[in-house]
């Protein structure tokens, strides 16, 4: 006989298949057991559709009075872009409710299990609890703090270089890491990188998943995150990829009014008619990360990929902005002295002042390890 852990392990499953479609709603997955049987599953597919809920209730094949209902998040009480999940399982006379994780939306926070209880509905929370919340760390971070989910991602050599001396750096990893690369591009809403590799290597940042990838995550089809440039000086090329193709992929580029020259205006202009998004911050010198963060979650980035090199890094960090890190690590020696490391800047004094990460995991991607790890 499966216990309840096990339909809120069915649930979790079904949730990550809204993973890169949902943002900036949680992923969210649905389960009705009646008489030791699932008699339907639904989850939140995309943002704007219906939640986990109402996709399994409505898709039920048998009448569901009566039955157990498992979902991953609290039920949503109030009216959005859908009705409300608690409406339709009343309706629906459920019997119990399972819930894994409470919702941090001030819209819901505990008034969605509330209005089910006095409804006459058996609820029981905190079933794998942590595992449903880890599942939507960057739901929870955003609704919590009101800044995007900010993740740094590098690879590097395993005597700590991200390029030859060179600066030659294709590729560091094999490709099985860098399909995990495209899958990190999928499930994170931004990718921001600084205007140094633009210049370099005149990337497209978009996500190209593979046959592997989409089938080991379930996924139909990739989806491109928000591109923004850290670019104070506005040195962009109106010629860049990023540029010719803003009208395809959302592209954000953010500059610094004291730096810019006496053209920059015809160029803001150049770039707008090519569908690039211009933010223009004042009083400073250099893009405020910080300040970035602020206006990419009004436009409900809720997370953001940091994917740029070692001066990007450097100042990430120094804002204070990185959540999570994932580091790809080769087998491979290259040396040099002057060959780049995967964070830049001035560095710290002492080794008690280092950043430290907690919580780490290891994968494997063909012959390079991953460490991932959340910053304290």
């Amino acid at each position: 006989m499966q216990k309840k852990e096990d339909y809120m392990r069915r649930a979790l499953e079904l949730a990550k298949r809204g993973e890169g479609y949902t943002s900036p709603n949680p992923m969210v997955g649905c389960v009705v057991v009646k008489d030791g049987r699932i008699i339907s599953e639904g989850w939140h597919e995309r943002y704007g559709e219906f939640h986990a809920e109402r996709n399994a209730l409505l898709r039920c094949k048998e009448d569901p009075a009566g039955a157990d209902l498992y979902v991953t998040l609290e039920p949503c009480c109030h009216y959005g872009k859908t009705p409300p999940c608690t409406e339709i399982i009343i309706e629906k006379k459920i019997g119990r409710v399972f819930v894994g994780s409470m919702d941090s939306n001030p819209l819901v926070a505990g008034k969605g299990v509330q209005i089910l209880k006095d409804a006459g509905i058996a609820v029981e929370t905190g079933i794998l609890g942590e595992e449903c919340r880890r599942l939507n760390e960057v739901f929870y971070h955003y609704m919590e703090t009101g800044m995007p989910f900010c993740v740094m991602k590098y690879a590097m050599t395993l005597d700590g270089k991200i390029a030859c001396v060179t600066g030659d750096s294709k590729w560091v990893t094999g490709e099985a890491a860098r399909e995990h690369v495209h899958f990190l591009r999928h499930r994170y809403k931004g990718i921001l990188v600084g205007i140094g590799t633009v210049l370099a290597d005149d990337p497209m940042l978009n996500c190209r998943l593979s046959d592997t990838v989409r089938k080991e995550h379930q996924i139909e089809k990739g989806v491109d995150p928000v591109r923004i440039v850290c670019d104070s000086s506005l040195r962009i090329p109106e010629d860049a990829q990023l540029v010719k193709t803003a009208k395809e992929i959302p592209t954000i580029v953010a500059c610094c009014k004291n730096r810019l020259d006496e053209d920059a205006q015809k160029k803001i202009k150049v770039l707008e008619e090519a569908g690039v998004e211009v933010l223009v911050q004042t009083d400073v010198d250099q893009v405020d990360l910080k300040r970035l963060m602020q206006t990419l979650a009004a436009e409900k980035i809720d997370s953001v990929l940091i994917e740029g090199g070692a001066g990007i890094h450097a100042s990430a960090l120094e804002a204070g902005i990185v959540n999570k890190v994932y580091a790809y690590i080769a087998g491979k020696l290259v040396g040099g002295k002057a060959a780049p490391t995967p964070v830049g800047g001035a560095g710290i004094q002492v080794m008690a002042d280092a950043v430290m990460l907690q919580d780490m995991a290891v994968e494997t991607f063909g012959e390079d390890i991953c460490i991932s790890g959340y910053v304290k």
